[in-house]
């Protein structure tokens, strides 16, 4: 299911500034007309949850929105609704952002059945679970679960207790919780609304175990009570998102026919022999993990939409909001003309759009691998990598940001009716949902170590030191090299840095360029001479962990530089193209003056531009204040969605 310009009945308008208009277009990218419609189509009525509502209440009432959302096309659009439809991979990104700019229990509520059990069924199963399945999925008839995360296995998806014992006497799945380990933990739908689940498990034929495989097992009858082996639980109260039935689920040898595995990768046979098309079980796992990396860039865009939210609120607050008189302003001054205050949220604005620009890219080079066109292992992997990254980044910068704007506006930020502190609640889980973010880091920079080579994907923890030793030499990545107009920028100010102004982008390039390169070739070196000592091989690299984050976190402030340079470029507007030239001095710059230290220590920068920076950013701050307004119309969140009462005349 698509929404376009042909379908799409404008329900909503709204007033722009010249420069915001302009701004959001910049923003927008490569997918302008695609927001644009569905900022113009998008059903805004009752789009937020009566933070009154307790738990049953909010349950209900998110999943009402969601069948509402999903009769006017905003529900599963983009997933297939039977075998002869096709995955959109762009829809259902639009389709999820658009549905971050309200209540995000709607929001996880869709993406737990569209994006996850949805998402299972059409990138895990065959022609015949889309046929017997989808329907039921995209209508709401059939609702289900996600089962793979588990009480004793969080992250480590490959050591799932679960099993899927294949029967030959009766044809049939036996699907087991060995130990209280191995129960099903923070499931969605399960509580209460699901029927069935996409449950990941070992799979075990004739006495030999193929590793993590999904099937489909029913969990409730008719009247909403649990089939025999099934127990589920409610976990109740949550920190956020109370319209989601989080629960758990432990199975006692419950018995499914051998079609309800989705073995689009790996399955039995007639014969009663498994069989996959990836002979290597670890290439195997990775592939079937690797369909559903569209939720990461889902959350990771929720994330950014969220942020943007609490800094439209706190941005407008504060220009009406005014405090203590002044000489020449007896009525006093305005919020945002403190330039503290400024320093606190213009920055923000900042980072947000430069992350914007980053969450582009990563959706052309989603839509380039799931879409129909062929697509290299390599780019897979460089997907699951870059959408691992900037969830984590996006997502810490969400839960940060919705805390300091908040805090810009005091007493009445903590009032529910002003949606700040609902945002708060809810956005908090996204940091280790999809994936822990520090472990997401770990894995960002295992790539770029390896640049993608198999045989890193087979390592555990203990295995890691020797690996690294054979490729962490003089091939430590070609991502080091790889961002060639970042490159170039460097080059031309490397061998007199401190010549150049504090805004000149050649220097910010270097900067951003030195601190990922030498923070990964630094990394290389050290883990290198861990691998070579004696001892405590796990140790040598725990030990590392900090580096470990710091080199992924590097990386990707680069890649958010680059992307936003690319958006600067993709803007004809002289006007909002100055602005954005500012905008982008002032994310580059933030990044730098907030890590000044290292930059110091490595003799980067010298004592007295450290402290220039600083004056800089106020300076900045300055320029940029006038066009305030523009700036948060340009994020794209229409001002009658916002919902704080702080903002109603």
């Amino acid at each position: 299911m698509t929404l376009t310009d042909e379908t799409a009945t404008p329900v909503h308008h709204e007033d722009l500034t010249a420069l915001g208009a302009r701004l959001r277009t910049a923003l927008d990218g490569p997918y302008a007309a695609e927001r644009s419609v569905g900022r113009a189509t998008f059903p805004a009525d009752d789009l937020l949850r009566d933070p009154g509502l307790d738990v049953a209440q909010s349950r209900e009432w998110t999943l009402g929105r969601l069948r509402e959302l999903e009769r006017h096309g905003f529900g599963h659009a983009g997933v297939p609704d039977g075998p002869n439809s096709v995955s959109d991979p762009l829809t259902a990104v639009m389709a999820f952002e658009m549905l971050a700019h309200g209540d995000l229990s709607v929001t996880i509520k869709s993406g737990v059945q569209f994006g996850l059990f949805g998402g299972a069924v059409t990138n895990l199963g065959t022609e015949w679970h889309h046929a017997t399945f989808l329907p039921g999925i995209t209508d709401l008839s059939l609702l289900g679960g996600f089962a793979m995360t588990e009480l004793g296995h969080g992250s480590d998806v490959a050591s799932l207790e679960t099993t899927i014992t294949y029967d030959p006497e009766t044809d049939e799945f036996d699907v087991h919780s060995p130990t209280p380990g191995a129960t099903k933990a923070y499931i969605g739908n399960a509580a209460k609304d699901g029927t069935m689940a996409a449950v990941f498990g070992q799979l075990w034929v004739g006495g030999t175990c193929h590793g993590v495989h999904v099937v489909l097992v029913p969990l409730r009858d008719d009247d909403g009570n649990d089939l025999p082996g099934i127990t589920t639980g409610d976990q109740g109260h949550k920190g956020g998102l109370l319209g989601v039935d989080n629960g758990t689920i432990r199975f006692d040898h419950v018995r499914v026919e051998r079609r309800m595995l989705l073995d689009r990768f790996g399955g039995v046979g007639d014969d009663g022999a498994y069989s996959s098309p990836i002979e290597n079980a670890n290439r195997r796992f990775f592939t079937m993990l690797g369909t559903l990396v569209r939720g990461r860039v889902c959350v990771g865009g929720g994330a950014g939409i969220t942020a943007r939210r609490a800094l439209s609120i706190a941005t407008r607050y504060a220009l009406r909001r005014r405090q203590f008189p002044a000489a020449g302003r007896p009525g006093g001054v305005l919020l945002l003309d403190y330039l503290v205050h400024q320093r606190r949220l213009l920055p923000r604005i900042a980072r947000s759009y430069a992350l914007g620009f980053a969450q582009n890219e990563l959706i052309e080079a989603l839509v380039h691998v799931q879409g129909p066109g062929d697509s290299t292992e390599t780019e897979q992997r460089e997907l699951e990598t870059r959408a691992a990254g900037l969830k984590a980044m996006t997502t810490w910068f969400a839960n940060e940001t919705v805390q300091e704007a908040r805090e810009a506006c005091g007493g009445s930020g903590y009032l529910s009716e002003n949606q700040l502190t609902e945002m708060r609640r809810d956005v908090d889980i996204f940091a280790t949902f999809e994936g822990d973010n520090t472990v997401l880091l770990q894995s960002v920079t295992k790539a770029l170590l390896t640049d993608f080579k198999r045989e890193w994907s087979e390592l555990d923890r203990s295995g890691v030191m020797q690996a690294t030793a054979k490729v962490a030499g003089e091939t430590v990545v070609e991502a080091t090299s790889a961002n060639l107009v970042l490159d170039r920028l460097a080059s031309a100010v490397r061998r007199k840095p401190e010549e150049t102004t504090l805004t000149d982008r050649r220097w910010h390039a270097l900067m951003f360029e030195e601190r990922a390169r030498h923070s990964l070739e630094s990394l290389a070196r050290r883990m290198r001479a861990a691998s070579t000592a004696s001892g405590d091989s796990f140790e040598a690299f725990n030990a590392l962990g900090e580096h470990v984050q710091f080199a992924a976190k590097a990386h990707l402030e680069r890649l958010a530089l680059q992307a936003f340079i690319d958006g600067i470029r993709g803007c004809e507007d002289p006007e909002a193209r100055g602005v954005l030239e500012d905008l982008c001095s002032l994310y580059a710059l933030s990044s730098i003056h907030d890590q000044r230290a290292w930059f110091l220590e490595h003799n980067r920068i010298s004592s007295s531009r450290s402290k220039a920076i600083g004056q800089q950013l106020d300076d900045l701050c300055r320029r940029l204040r006038p066009h305030a307004l523009g700036l948060v119309e340009g994020m794209g969140i229409p001002e009658s969605w916002l919902g704080a009462a702080i903002l109603r005349d």
